[in-house]
């Protein structure tokens, strides 16, 4: 049985069970799975399910056990991963759930049968007691004989019983059916006694009848460039004939039904995992997963020679204007030359911290509202903790919020720090100064109403920052209503300024519309390579080369890279405690003191109901309350809890604030609950 087969009264009381434990949640579920790669979820995957938080009805668990659903996870293997994460109420729950389901432990088989002959069609369940059965040939139930009980006896006379069968077990509401079964009928070519043919025994599969399926060809893992043709093949035996399906990273891919999957020319977005789906009327079975990585390509220089190893002469004004003739195979020039050509050490660059902020404006009040910030900064958010980096990530921001974020930010700064600015929303470009725009400024704005990155990158540099790292995804549009030139604080030459933009001067960026998540064209590329172990400037590089093969960004969006950064340093270069100084320890406490969650909060009303509250936070400047009744008297039929507003005083909104402090900042909710009296 797959996770599909769970009824939704499971699947609503797992969800819950998942989203409000923040120590064994559904972000554990989903890095547990993981230890199967066909089960495993991408980036995008895990934050749109992050994202049902947002919405009334969504769950995150609900939606990753939908997803393993799809992808036919086994109940066996979900509740493995239960006992690994060690969520001892899932795994009571789910496993007392099993015992009381009903499961076919036998399956009846393909008969054959000659007349005169005995067929005996057996269909066996597991599940609480009191099981009943019910036969079926095609869509008809067999009412008589044998018709009502485990074991279906035929005594076929003629090929009229010819047929598929298939069983229906029931217990009160609840029922599964069986495989079908194909009973064919052959004619003896002499009188012949009559036999007995057990569906339990193994029986010779005759051409016209079902017979399982059996994938003979899986799809092999591969390496492969960019550029390189990619083949993919699975076969299976079956009858009657399979048909063939297949699927990239969880998504059919339409025109190729086929057993042999050919991709001519393959780029960086055909990486991933490939499996395919093989049916017929009456089987179903997928292949092995085929995980592909792509490489780049590989140039071999085919010259003959080079400089290096050329034979060659120079001349150079020597004493009273003669020329004096030097040639290459001089020791003192053979020396130098082996100095320049031999490679230099490996320097590693550590970082005294790492710090982000992200913010993602969407929801403008006076301009078109925009749909990737809020994917886009949870995705990131989620890379750059890979990387140990501290992240503030904060969503639909107004002027003094802003101002507010930057200032905070520039606070977590110090020597050696690596610090990394985020912004995605509505912007533009003046005079070569980047402005920001919050979501309340107005139709006409200018400057005075944005922030001018150059200014946050010079009071950046006043905290001797290791790194500076400005990623802008936004439009860089002259703004025909600001005429001001902005006099930003001059840049001192520290060679560690990184700037990335999503887009040309002068152009505009654009965001990739889904059903459910959207993303900008910059972190759409951006998200495949940003942990890489490589300078900075050659993951935005790639970045920039990845987006010039696209056809969808040819011609409408590029990434231009301004730096001066003259060190090899990464985002993935490790924090070495011997450089923190005291200020880390404080920075630390301070980043603990600002991310901490209020812990698990229970309540009781006078009419007895007792409600449990959750806390969770996607981003930094949004907490979701989960709340979940525990206990409730027997007279009420039925009872829910809702968030509504907090009146003053209220003890809970005290609790809120102490214990949260900045963090549910706008946030304001009473618990309510709707009771129904028998």
């Amino acid at each position: 049985m797959t996770v599909g087969s769970l009824s939704e009264q499971v699947v609503d009381r797992l969800s819950q069970m998942l989203d409000n434990n923040t120590s064994c949640g559904w972000r554990h579920l989903a890095d547990a799975v993981a230890e199967q790669p066909q089960f495993r979820c991408s980036e995008s995957e895990l934050t749109s399910c992050s994202l049902q938080v947002l919405s009334t009805a969504g769950s995150p668990g609900r939606a990753l056990l939908a997803r393993l659903a799809d992808r036919s996870c086994p109940l066996d293997f979900l509740l493995h991963c239960l006992r690994k994460m060690d969520h001892q109420e899932a795994v009571r729950y789910l496993t007392t759930t099993l015992a009381e389901r009903l499961q076919i432990t036998v399956q009846p088989q393909n008969q054959q049968a000659t007349a005169g002959g005995m067929v005996v069609l057996t269909c066996r369940a597991s599940g609480p007691p009191g099981l009943g059965y019910q036969w079926f040939r095609g869509k008809d139930e067999i009412l008589d004989g044998t018709g009502n009980t485990p074991e279906l006896v035929l005594r076929p006379s003629a090929s009229a019983h010819q047929g598929h069968y298939i069983c229906r077990v029931h217990h009160g509401g609840d029922f599964t059916f069986s495989q079908w079964a194909h009973v064919g009928f052959v004619q003896a070519a002499g009188p012949s006694p009559e036999n007995l043919v057990i569906s339990g025994c193994s029986s010779s599969v005759f051409p016209g009848s079902a017979s399982g399926l059996r994938i003979i060809l899986q799809p092999l893992s591969q390496a492969v460039s960019e550029g390189d043709s990619l083949v993919l093949e699975c076969s299976a035996e079956a009858n009657p004939p399979v048909q063939y399906e297949w699927y990239h990273n969880a998504v059919a891919m339409a025109g190729h039904e086929t057993r042999v999957l050919k991709i001519p020319c393959v780029t960086t977005a055909h990486r991933g995992q490939y499996k395919c789906r093989i049916f017929n009327l009456y089987h179903e079975a997928y292949s092995d997963t085929a995980t592909i990585t792509i490489g780049e390509k590989q140039f071999i220089d085919k010259c003959p020679g080079s400089i290096n190893d050329a034979s060659w002469v120079g001349t150079y004004p020597g004493p009273d204007s003669q020329e004096v003739e030097w040639s290459s195979y001089d020791p003192g020039l053979h020396q130098l030359q082996e100095m320049v050509n031999t490679p230099p050490l490996v320097k590693h660059f550590y970082a005294a911290d790492k710090v982000a902020l992200l913010i993602g404006n969407m929801n403008y009040l006076y301009h078109t509202r925009l749909c990737a910030p809020i994917a886009d900064v949870h995705e990131l958010t989620n890379l750059l903790r890979q990387m140990d980096f501290k992240v503030v990530s904060l969503l639909d921001l107004n002027w003094q919020e802003m101002h507010s974020a930057v200032t905070e930010f520039l606070l977590l700064l110090d020597k050696g720090v690596y610090g990394l600015l985020y912004f995605a929303g509505h912007g533009y470009e003046n005079y070569g100064n980047s402005f920001m725009v919050p979501i309340d400024a107005p139709s006409s704005y200018t400057s005075e109403h944005c922030l001018c990155v150059q200014n946050i990158l010079t009071r950046m540099q006043e905290k001797e920052t290791g790194l500076n790292v400005l990623l802008l995804d936004m439009c860089r549009k002259r703004n025909l209503y600001d005429d001001v030139i902005v006099q930003p604080g001059l840049l001192k030459v520290t060679a560690n300024i990184v700037f990335g933009y999503a887009t040309c001067a002068d152009a505009e960026a654009y965001e990739v519309k889904r059903e459910d998540v959207s993303n900008g064209i910059f972190i759409s590329f951006l998200k495949r390579r940003v942990c890489e172990d490589e300078k900075v400037t050659v993951v935005l590089d790639r970045v920039a080369e990845d987006m010039g093969r696209c056809e969808i960004t040819r011609g409408r969006q590029a990434l231009e890279l301004r730096s001066n950064l003259s060190e090899r340093r990464s985002l993935t270069d490790q924090i070495q405690t011997a450089l923190c100084s005291a200020s880390h320890s404080a920075r630390n406490l301070q980043w603990a003191v600002a991310n901490v969650l209020p812990k698990s909060l229970c309540l009781r009303f006078d009419c007895g109901v007792k409600v449990q509250l959750g806390f969770a936070a996607e981003f930094s400047n949004i907490m979701v309350i989960y709340s979940r009744i525990l206990e409730k008297p027997e007279e009420i039929v039925s009872c829910c809890a809702q968030l509504t507003d907090f009146t003053e005083g209220n003890s809970i909104k005290q609790y809120l604030q102490n214990k949260s402090k900045n963090k549910c900042h706008g946030f304001s909710s009473t618990v309510s609950r709707c009771c129904h009296l028998k």
